[in-house]
């Protein structure tokens, strides 16, 4: 017997609609939370790719473009590139753009891949010890890129930042290999939108880091001496509050560290894409600061 059959007509018909309407509306968060599985690419249009880690089943590379008058011999200013995603998602592609325009500039550009956990299976403790193997990698191979390894320049965007921090902390975090250490602190970072602050209670996501929240944490790990900086961050950040990156500039400062901070005003965490003028913007406020840190222009050596 059909259990509705003992409601009147109209009740039915109510409550048949409120089903439909309570199954569409599923349907479309079904819809909504489903996203297309990410795949990690072999090779990027116009960069050579390197594999910088074997692992089973698949290796990790990284991707470097070169300046149109590189030559071998050069020893050029790198610009290593992370991509940002939680370190859920994200791959190399998505780090070509800085990669390119460092190449436009007269420098090598890198675009590394790293773990994360869609693709691999895995925390962000091998997300941040891939970059690290990453930027030692680009320094053991110097010479072949045409790189100097003492001015490599690291930067990322979001979690993306958060591993370029720890390419420029001295000491071994957890999950990480000491023998995997950069050879040479970076030159300089660049920072958009990084998350800095990992720790309980006030860290972004410190679940995700489980006892290691604090020990993953650059803000609570910086050396006496970082890199100088040039950090960006939206003032309208839901996803990683702006108060991140004000608190490493602070730290920074008070330990006579060279840091610039730029506020994105109306920012989002993506203010690059929601607001186009910053793609520029960000570019040209990047090149002024590396030619204060002297590493652009790119001289003939």
């Amino acid at each position: 017997m059909n259990p509705l059959a003992v409601f009147p007509v109209s009740m039915r018909v109510m409550v048949c609609s409120l089903a439909m309407a309570a199954g569409v509306a599923g349907a479309a968060e079904t819809t909504k939370a489903v996203r297309p599985p990410e795949t990690t690419p072999l090779t990027l249009p116009g960069a050579e790719t390197h594999v910088f880690r074997e692992l089973k089943p698949d290796a990790l590379r990284l991707h470097v473009f070169k300046p149109k008058d590189w030559k071998a011999g050069d020893r050029r200013p790198a610009l290593v590139w992370f991509f940002g995603g939680g370190w859920t998602r994200g791959t190399p592609a998505n780090a070509t753009g800085f990669a390119k325009w460092a190449a436009d500039l007269g420098c090598v550009g890198v675009a590394p891949d790293y773990r994360v956990k869609d693709r691999f299976g895995t925390s962000p403790l091998e997300s941040v010890a891939d970059a690290r193997a990453a930027v030692r990698w680009v320094q053991d191979h110097a010479a072949e890129l045409g790189v100097d390894p003492q001015r490599v320049v690291v930067g990322g965007n979001s979690a993306g930042g958060h591993v370029a921090l720890w390419t420029a902390i001295a000491h071994k975090p957890p999950g990480s290999a000491e023998g995997e250490a950069p050879k040479f602190r970076p030159a300089a970072l660049l920072l958009t939108s990084a998350v800095s602050d990992t720790s309980k209670p006030k860290g972004y996501t410190p679940g995700r880091f489980g006892d290691n929240a604090e020990a993953l944490s650059p803000l609570h790990q910086l050396d006496a001496k970082m890199p100088p900086m040039l950090v960006f961050h939206g003032d309208a950040d839901t996803t990683v509050p702006q108060a991140q990156s004000l608190a490493l500039r602070d730290k920074l400062l008070a330990t006579g560290n060279t840091v610039e901070f730029i506020s994105v005003p109306g920012g989002s965490h993506n203010f690059g894409g929601d607001l186009p003028e910053w793609k520029e913007k960000t570019r040209t406020l990047m090149a002024e600061f590396l030619m204060k840190e002297k590493l652009l222009p790119v001289a003939a050596r």
